[in-house]
């Protein structure tokens, strides 16, 4: 199936590492050029650019603080100035802190909520008013989690609360921008096999897998799989959506 991703531009937030370097090299497989965004981890950030460019591809390196709304929008203008335009956003910059209710600290619960609520907010606004003025259809995809949906047990009531407010703001703004032709979908995520979760995975690995109908943890390169089908035209009549990428974890 041709995706049309080819000399598409997509800016993957986050897309060093993890999760956001499978996204990064998954749709460049697609033939989009890729722009991998990264805060502290300039040299992974470049890693994943020069692996892409190795295989054929196009990829810029950018740094932004996406709590800054500033560096939101020169995101945007340093995507564009290198490929012409901006066609897909994938939020996909996150933390996943552990402390318990009765100990999070106003400072860890405000982090966790500008790390990974604010930042969508901020680069969908940049994004959706740059080709709303350029009259340009586009495509903005969310990452969350299904902790969204049935909540935390183990210390994470930050972050699920974090990714409840992801999936709210991707409904009200898929309602929003649909006459703009931008849609906006989500992709709920369960344990995938990153740095982030290894230590969890590490200590419990079978506590996680028995909760996993499939049988196994996912990797960064199925989630990138199932993100490049969701940003793509085979994908154009879905918006407001999120899809489940648990392997059954999360059944709705």
């Amino acid at each position: 199936m041709d995706l049309k991703l080819k000399d598409k531009c997509a800016i993957v937030t986050g897309g060093s590492r993890g999760v956001g370097k499978g996204i990064a090299l998954a749709l460049a497989k697609e033939g989009a050029y890729v722009v991998v965004n990264y805060n502290k981890s300039e040299k992974s950030s470049k890693e994943v650019v020069d692996e892409i460019i190795k295989n054929g591809g196009r990829a810029l390196s950018v740094k932004a603080d996406l709590g800054n709304p500033q560096d939101c929008i020169n995101l945007i203008n340093e995507a564009e100035k290198e490929f012409g335009s901006v066609d897909i956003l994938i939020n996909n910059a996150g933390i996943w802190p552990k402390n318990w209710i009765q100990d999070i600290t106003l400072d860890e619960w405000k982090k966790t909520i500008d790390v990974n609520l604010t930042s969508v907010f901020l680069t969908s606004q940049a994004f959706s008013k740059n080709n709303i003025l350029k009259k340009r259809a586009g495509k903005i995809l969310n990452i969350t989690s299904q902790a969204a949906f049935h909540g935390s047990t183990t210390g994470h009531a930050h972050y699920a609360a974090s990714k409840a407010g992801v999936v709210a703001l991707t409904v009200s703004m898929a309602r929003e921008l649909a006459t703009y032709g931008i849609n906006v979908n989500a992709v709920a995520l369960g344990i995938v096999k990153t740095d982030m979760v290894s230590k969890a995975l590490e200590k419990n690995e079978d506590y996680y897998i028995n909760r996993i109908p499939i049988g196994r943890v996912a990797t960064p390169d199925d989630i990138g799989k199932i993100v490049t089908f969701m940003v793509s035209e085979a994908a154009g009549y879905i918006t407001g959506a999120t899809i489940d990428a648990t392997g059954g974890m999360l059944m709705r």
